[in-house]
């Protein structure tokens, strides 16, 4: 009989002990290092003691304390430790992502948002010209704005415009949003009593102006300011057809980049934009472009001219859509000459 078992009953016990322990210390001496397990063993030796059932209690209640914490040990190690919330993040792990975000995706925004350009689509779009500068208020808050649907004109007999075109030197730039003829000195309308200078035309693709919720493929503007500053816009459409000279001279003298004017060598007739039929519409608008000022006067010719598919092809593969969505009337009274 062993020493510390000094009756049947006491092994017994001391035996289902033993057993019980067994795996519960081998679990947990594969978490811990061996050494460690030794010093656990050294420290929980029993101090000396006259009572063998004594010690024996003593033994077992520490060993399985320590078995406990074993158990709990292991767990812990064993736990894979959840990410923690964003707001528990270092500043610059938790900003990099958004700004790799704002970066990537969003740079024309914030370049709009600082009032540095403007475009026909995305975050600086016509729906938001009108808070990209103070100067761009009038595309949000104006009250005549281009362009318009011309639904319902007023027939009247209005005079004729006078148009005083004549063959002018030109130079052809890409602005960035379309491409702009500047043309020389020496070309005027009359309209409503006043002489208006032609300073350039752009394209517009599709058009800008509707006929009766017509569109058509493109338009032309011819923009004309008088001595006072006051300015006159002179719209001619574009539809599919014969070749149109003009439009092709034009393309014959574009530049090889943005923002870059070059010069034309040969001389451009404006007239030979004009339709055959100089009958018109006219209502008082604003510039479809930023800052959209107010206070122009509209002059759309009712036929339109045409241009070859390639020839409206050549510019839709460089502005595929540069044209300000239509206006909101307002009342505005329109006229038709007859």
């Amino acid at each position: 009989m062993h020493p510390f078992c000094p009756t049947p009953l006491v092994a017994l016990l001391a035996a289902a002990c033993v057993g019980l322990l067994a795996p519960q210390a081998f679990a947990a001496g594969k978490a811990e290092p061996k050494t460690a397990e030794k010093a656990a063993d050294k420290a929980a030796e029993p101090a000396a003691t006259d009572d063998p059932m004594d010690r024996l209690r003593q033994r077992l209640t520490e060993r399985l304390s320590a078995t406990k914490v074993n158990e709990g040990r292991t767990q812990f190690d064993l736990k894979v430790a959840a990410a923690p919330p964003a707001a528990e993040r270092s500043p610059s792990a938790a900003a990099a992502p958004r700004n790799a975000r704002r970066d990537s995706t969003s740079r024309p925004a914030t370049a709009a948002t600082e009032g540095h350009g403007w475009s026909y689509s995305g975050p600086a779009g016509p729906q938001s010209w009108g808070s990209l500068r103070p100067e761009f208020a009038q595309c949000a808050t104006g009250t005549r704005q281009s362009p318009i649907d011309i639904r319902g004109g007023l027939s009247v007999d209005l005079e004729a415009v006078s148009f005083d075109y004549q063959p002018t030197r030109f130079a052809v730039i890409d602005n960035g949003h379309t491409v702009q003829v500047n043309v020389a000195p020496g070309n005027a309308i009359e309209v409503g009593g006043r002489r208006y200078e032609l300073v350039q035309f752009q394209f517009r693709r599709p058009s800008e102006e509707r006929i009766d919720g017509r569109q058509f493929e493109m338009s032309v503007h011819m923009l004309h300011k008088d001595a006072e500053g006051r300015l006159a816009v002179v719209a001619v459409l574009l539809d599919k057809g014969p070749a149109q000279p003009i439009v092709q001279t034009v393309w014959n003298n574009l530049p090889l980049e943005r923002h870059t004017e070059v010069a034309a060598r040969v001389l451009l007739n404006p007239a030979e934009l004009l339709p055959a039929d100089r009958r018109y519409y006219t209502y008082m608008g604003s510039l479809t472009t930023p800052p959209c000022t107010e206070g122009v006067q509209w002059v759309v010719m009712r036929t339109p001219q045409t241009a070859t598919p390639e020839q409206l092809d050549l510019f839709a593969r460089i502005y595929p859509l540069n044209a300000r969505p239509v206006q909101a009337s307002n009342g505005r009274r329109i006229l038709q000459s007859n």
